[in-house]
């Protein structure tokens, strides 16, 4: 029974001594996400081909996250995409996670965001085609509060494996 015990003990310091610190709370740096907020028409384009789509944002947990549910499809299959973004304070960068219909993976990415440039870049990994983690890289330039230029670059590639051009529902 000690030992089923010790760990709830732990518990119940540790959680004590945390909430006697407030959390450290993304500043400003979270008005990029959340101007993202909203219903988008997208339009995918992969090796050729052309989909379209709907992506909707929204701010989540306790208003620290942008959630993202993408629905549309990929090449006559149904594609289905579930993302959270923020800014973590600690380490002073975007963060962000992505699962979808055509992984079991889950994509951990983090970056910055170049206001003058109004592009957000993350970088992170995932599994390629074959299976094996591959670095990517994410491109997000906003050039307007209405539009939103998607690349994902798989390895060191210059060229995007695809594209998705993101233009707000009014």
């Amino acid at each position: 029974m000690t030992r089923f015990m010790a760990p709830a003990v732990l518990a119940v310091a540790v959680c004590g001594t945390v909430a006697a610190q407030p959390p450290a709370l993304p500043g400003p740096e979270l008005n990029v996400l959340k101007a993202m907020v909203g219903t988008w028409d997208t339009t995918m384009k992969m090796e050729g081909t052309e989909s379209k789509g709907t992506c909707v944002y929204k701010m989540d947990v306790g208003g620290l996250w942008l959630a993202s549910n993408f629905e549309g499809d990929l090449g006559g299959m149904k594609f289905s995409g579930r993302g959270y973004d923020s800014y973590d304070p600690s380490k002073k960068k975007y963060v962000g996670l992505w699962i979808d219909s055509m992984m079991p993976s889950v994509m951990v990415m983090e970056g910055s965001y170049d206001a003058a440039k109004k592009t957000m870049t993350m970088v992170g990994s995932a599994p390629g085609p074959d299976g094996k983690l591959e670095k990517m890289q994410a491109v997000s330039v906003m050039p307007d509060a209405d539009t939103i230029d998607f690349k994902m670059y798989m390895g060191d590639a210059k060229q995007p494996a695809f594209t998705i051009l993101y233009k707000r529902k009014k």
